[in-house]
């Protein structure tokens, strides 16, 4: 038996998975965040009790997630600082990295190396001069030297001793990319660097629910292009984690439904991603997986992460004299689960705003902490600590907790740093009002629709009639983004970059069935797979919006930790031959930087130090008697008659089936 688990921002899955059966059993429990051990623990107990299968027929773990996704696409994670070695501050302004760095701290070196892999002279003064500091204010360290991936000596020093004077994690740039292009390198390193603390808790509860129930077997994470890695791998490089999730529901997606041609779409809580499927493979984004509008480095399946989804934040915009409801892109905890967890409090609020002639702008929202140890709230600004000391653990209602209206940004950056809860009105909600969903407190559901239900439009009128009405605006509204985001995907698939799905007028006529002399029309030239927990509730909707065939397979609602176990391990090294001058051939890659006097040396060596990284890589990975494949690409074009030598880069590929635990102990490869 293979246990596998998906954790996402609302939802913890598990399925016993036989290769010869499929799935035995499933179970959900909610996903905990502030000790994940516990969602883990219910999911994983529920379903081996379930599969009636003992602790020791288990032969592997494998584990996806959709945390890291969620934490970029909401702009969470921890306090982390960036060294630059080589560059200089126009580089920030390069691939986003500012923007993402935001208030965060770096640190620029002298230093760093050129495009064949020789050194400049590194100076670590300013890091001196501020690694004490920095070690008490932040989490962790990213480090990205200027031409590393042909030669990584320099990053390998600062890493070294940021590690030994500050004892926090401390990622390089060239561990996670061979790609050129030192910004946005330096902008996955950064995005990396946040998420260590987050994927470690993960693993650490993964781990202890498994030591604590008697499961030897190894523990595998999906990685975002769907390959497997160890999960000692996945805490050194948990940015390759993101689009874990979808990643493993492409996987499922093909399994559950035996299609080979699809658009896959996967509603959670937090986003709906949204990709191809072709040939029975994901196609795989060349260019870098886009998270929270950043390009990074990972290389993971072209999928397009939205935020949207069941526990989207309802906004209403009500100054117009049309009511507009509009959905995301941030996650609140539903007003359902919130009474569902601490109904007492939560019904008390709500009622009580509710008996008010005044409609309020705080009204149907609380917060609370979310449980994260709290040296991750290190570095807060004074009005940000003096609000953060004043949430507790219980929700309270944002009309008694905060007092001035500057106080609401303050709480926002809060909960972007993952520090705190906040509650209100979602999808989910509306879903319990219209009785499609019994799962949690559909009373405060109730009650949160009515309080938005009487607020005012720009015309002086109720936007909508009661609290039905207003579940049905919303639900509507989730139908027709949804389309949206899919056609959005679709479009970028085909190349028509040019058409905004959600601003053209032509797409809307044709979503509305908008009559006119011209008649606008669409569809997919191939089935929707439906996917999530609430699929079935959703995707018929939306597929008739797109006048589209749709799947919503059985076992739907845990495609992902289906996927987390029918997936196998794989990695890649690239190894770069360069010619400085004149007779001298450069091999750089894999960490190391050599020299050779003839391209045919320098090639047989390149070819030699590809194929032991990549076995190397994929042993680290998890991975047993893997298939080691090369491929070259060489640039030599003739200049009057003459070949020159420019460059070339030997790429070997590992792939294997995960490494098993059997009953007597032994360790196998996955069959």
């Amino acid at each position: 038996m293979f246990l596998g688990i998906d954790t996402g921002g609302t939802y913890t899955d598990a399925v016993l998975f036989s290769p010869d059966d499929g799935v035995v059993a499933k179970a959900k429990a909610l996903t905990t965040r502030h000790d994940l051990t516990i969602g883990i623990g219910e999911a994983a107990s529920r379903v081996l009790k379930d599969g009636s299968a003992a602790a020791k027929s288990i032969e592997l773990v494998s584990l996806s997630t959709t945390l890291a996704t969620n934490a970029l696409v909401e702009g969470q994670g921890d306090r982390a600082a960036l060294i630059m070695i080589g560059f200089d501050e126009n580089d920030l302004q390069k691939d986003g990295l500012a923007d993402a760095l935001g208030s965060d701290p770096v640190i620029f070196l002298p230093g760093g190396h050129d495009v064949h892999g020789r050194a400049r002279t590194l100076d670590l003064s300013a890091l001196e001069e501020q690694l004490e500091e920095l070690g008490e204010s932040v989490a962790a360290f990213a480090i990205a030297g200027y031409f590393a991936v042909r030669n990584p000596e320099h990053e390998i020093a600062v890493r070294d001793r940021v590690r030994t004077k500050t004892g926090l994690p401390a990622t390089c740039s060239h561990e996670l990319s061979s790609r050129l292009g030192g910004p946005r390198r330096a902008l996955t390193t950064l995005l990396n660097a946040r998420l260590v603390a987050m994927i470690d808790r993960l693993i650490d509860a993964t781990q202890a629910h498994l030591s604590a129930s008697g499961i030897a077997a190894p523990l595998m994470v999906v990685r975002g292009d769907g390959a497997l890695i160890a999960s000692d791998l996945a805490r050194a490089r948990p940015i390759e984690t993101i689009l874990s999730g979808p990643a493993a529901s492409l996987v499922g997606a093909r399994y559950l439904t035996g299609m080979s041609d699809a658009v896959v779409s996967d509603i959670g809580g937090t986003t709906t991603d949204v990709a191809i499927l072709e040939d029975g493979q994901p196609r795989l984004d060349p260019d870098g997986a886009i998270v929270g509008g950043y390009r990074t480095m990972v290389q993971a399946v072209a999928m397009h992460t939205f935020g949207l989804g069941g526990d989207s934040e309802v906004h209403v915009s009500d100054t117009g004299l049309e009511t507009q409801i509009r959905l995301g892109p941030r996650r609140l905890m539903p007003l359902s689960l919130a009474a569902h967890l601490d109904p007492e409090p939560v019904i008390a609020a709500l009622k009580r705003q509710l008996s008010t002639d005044q409609t309020g702008r705080l009204d149907g929202r609380f917060a609370c902490r979310t449980g994260v140890p709290n040296r991750l709230a290190a570095a807060l600004q004074p009005q940000e600590a003096a609000l953060y000391e004043r949430i507790k653990d219980k929700l309270l209602p944002l009309d008694e907790l905060l007092s001035a209206t500057p106080q609401r940004a303050t709480l926002d950056r809060l909960a972007a740093r993952g520090l705190v809860h906040i509650a209100g009105f979602t999808p989910s909600d509306a879903m319990h009002v219209l009785g499609r969903q019994d799962n949690w407190n559909g009373e405060a559901a109730r009650l949160g629709a009515g309080l938005l239900a009487r607020r005012k439009n720009g015309a002086g009128k109720a936007i909508a009639q009661d609290a039905e009405d207003l579940a049905e605006q919303t639900i509507a509204r989730l139908t027709r983004q949804s389309c949206e985001v899919i056609l959005t995907t679709c479009l970028a698939d085909d190349g028509e970059t040019q058409i905004d799905a959600a601003r053209s007028r032509s797409v809307g006529r044709a979503l509305d069935r908008a009559h006119g002399v011209v008649k606008f029309a669409l569809t997919l030239d191939r089935p929707l797979i439906g996917l999530g927990a609430s699929a079935a509730s959703y995707y018929p909707a939306i597929a008739r919006m797109l006048n589209s065939d749709s799947a919503v397979p059985p076992h739907a609602d845990v495609a992902n930790a289906v996927g987390a176990v029918a997936g196998h391990v794989r990695t890649s090294v690239i190894v770069f031959v360069t010619a400085p001058q004149e007779d001298v051939f450069a091999v750089n890659g894999a960490g190391i930087s050599e020299q050779y006097r003839s391209e045919g040396e320098a090639m047989s060596r390149a070819r030699e130090l590809a194929r032991e990284a990549a076995e190397q890589e994929v042993a680290m990975a998890g991975a047993e008697e893997p298939v080691i494949r090369l491929a070259e690409e060489i640039k030599a074009p003739e200049v009057e008659g003459m070949r020159s030598f420019v460059e070339a880069r030997v790429t070997a590929t590992a792939d294997g089936r995960p490494r098993i635990t059997r009953d007597d102990g032994s360790d196998r490869s996955a069959e």
